[in-house]
């Protein structure tokens, strides 16, 4: 089965045959089309629907089945990179021509671009989190395990781009790992450096995790790490003291702990203040929903809001 957007509704629209699927292959041959082949009995295509239907409202211009011809491919249920590709393919504004002509110098310009999408980037057989190839795996724990910083590119989601770096890069088998748009190598090379113990001087470090919780409780003189956001609070006593917080009319800033496990339980130690939600101002800990209520019913919360106290 697949599903489509249909460009003027900007709606999700089921097609459960191939004579239906070719008829809106051909209505939507001169706008991006996006597909998704699904079951109903999987949660994750549940959740790729959903994910879908909020991308349709977000680009009405969007077909969600350029001339009859796939232009991208996403497997797996991956909402933020089926996010990233829709919004490249729209705001592109032009599409591939028909056939394969593609010419080299836009190809190598993108190369170029990926290599320095980061300061350091691993071309790769599937993704850190599961890696499809020994050597793609082995690449990950080295790099994992020295602390290093790095974003990925998953090679099977992009046959141009697999093929078109080993030309680029001159190096013909993958994991190749680039480090400010050069290529440092592939495993044996990695596995060299570490054993020299080059490797850590040619790649930048991750911040350690109480650095970077220091960085994140300094990011606004006011900081409130929840369950959820200003607009939805996935808790009640984050929602409490959200509601207390927008009635100070003191700016403030969130930070969602369900969206990063790391900060969530290190934030605990690093605090020495085990629940959610946690108020920070000036990067010291206030406390929690009891102690901001009583900070209010006393009068102290909006000097201490403002760093007057």
């Amino acid at each position: 089965m697949a599903a489509g957007a249909a460009e003027a509704a900007a709606v999700v629209v089921e097609v459960g045959s191939a004579r239906q699927f070719e008829e809106l292959l051909r209505l939507r041959a001169k706008s991006l089309v996006v597909v998704h082949f699904w079951a109903p009995w999987a949660p994750q295509c549940a959740q790729m629907n959903d994910v879908m239907a909020e991308l349709a409202k977000e680009h009405p211009q969007v077909s969600f089945v350029k001339n009859s011809q796939k232009v991208d491919r996403l497997d797996g249920a991956h909402a933020p990179e089926l996010t990233k590709k829709v919004q490249r393919h729209a705001s592109s504004g032009s599409f591939p021509p028909s056939g394969n002509e593609h010419p080299k110098e836009d190809l190598n310009l993108r190369l170029k671009k990926l290599t320095h999408a980061a300061p350091c980037m691993l071309f790769m057989k599937g993704t850190p989190q599961e890696p499809r190839c020994g050597f793609s795996k082995q690449m990950v724990e080295i790099l994992n395990k020295h602390n290093i910083q790095f974003s990925s590119f998953d090679i099977f989601s992009d046959e141009e781009v697999r093929q078109g770096l080993k030309t680029y890069s001159s190096w013909p088998t993958y994991p190749q790992l680039y480090v400010s748009g050069e290529l440092v190598g592939g495993l044996d090379i990695i596995k060299e450096l570490e054993a020299s113990e080059e490797l850590d001087t040619i790649c930048p470090k991750a911040p350690k995790l109480e650095e970077r919780l220091k960085v994140l409780t300094n990011k606004a003189s006011v900081m409130l790490f929840m369950k959820g956001n200003k607009q939805e609070a996935k808790c009640g006593f984050s929602k409490q003291i959200l509601e207390i917080l927008n009635s100070t009319g003191v700016e403030y800033e969130t930070f969602d702990i369900l969206e990063d496990e790391e900060v969530r339980q290190g934030l605990k130690a690093y605090s020495n203040w085990p629940t959610y939600p946690q108020l920070y101002v000036k990067g010291e800990l206030v406390g929690g929903l009891d102690i901001v209520k009583e900070l209010k019913e006393n009068g102290e919360l909006m000097p201490i809001l403002k760093g007057e106290n």
